[in-house]
């Protein structure tokens, strides 16, 4: 599916997981998708949990959610450390609010129950965070992808080849801005 016009946040910390960030970032690109990396600080070098690093294009605290038409959050170790700035969380919950694409894989769901944007939904998880998930508010389905509305949530690295179909397929719908 073309891609091309669609504008997309992949948000970015420290000790990030290698596959969760680049796979998407490829391949939403490869669809004709403008990608950017997204975090705390613009032009700063993050670090993933094996040293593999990448650049920011831009600082969560100068974009809005308002801006992509998708917010795609990795996990690893890395939504543990976005949580702690608040442009960050702001960035989902602005996104999700504005009924923009949220799709967060693995441990990323830590974001998600920081920007409050669980409640009533269902969703899913690396299987060690599926209390937090539910804590905030959400069902946990133990399933390779859950679709709840603008939200995609997916388990872990292996279920890579259904996230990005669904995340891809959801902004395929979305009518040109």
């Amino acid at each position: 599916m073309d891609l091309s016009g669609k504008r997309i946040a992949v948000l970015v910390e420290d000790q990030y997981q290698e596959q969760e960030l680049w796979y998407p970032v490829y391949r939403l690109r490869e669809a004709g998708a403008t990608v950017q990396i997204v975090g705390p600080e613009a032009g700063r070098t993050y670090a993933s949990k094996h040293g593999y690093p990448v650049k920011t294009d831009v600082a969560a605290a100068d974009v809005s959610g308002r801006d992509f038409d998708a917010v795609v959050i990795p996990g690893g170790y890395s939504p543990d450390l976005m949580r702690r700035h608040a442009a960050m969380v702001g960035l989902v919950r602005d996104a999700f609010d504005a009924g923009r694409i949220v799709a967060a894989i693995c441990h990323a769901g830590w974001m998600l129950a920081s920007a409050g944007v669980l409640r009533g939904r269902r969703a899913t998880c690396f299987f060690s965070i599926k209390d937090d998930l539910a804590n905030a508010g959400a069902t946990y389905v133990d399933e390779p992808v859950v679709r709840d509305g603008n939200l995609i949530t997916s388990r872990q690295p292996d279920d890579l080849p259904r996230f990005l179909p669904a995340i891809i397929e959801a902004l395929a719908a979305v009518p040109a801005r």
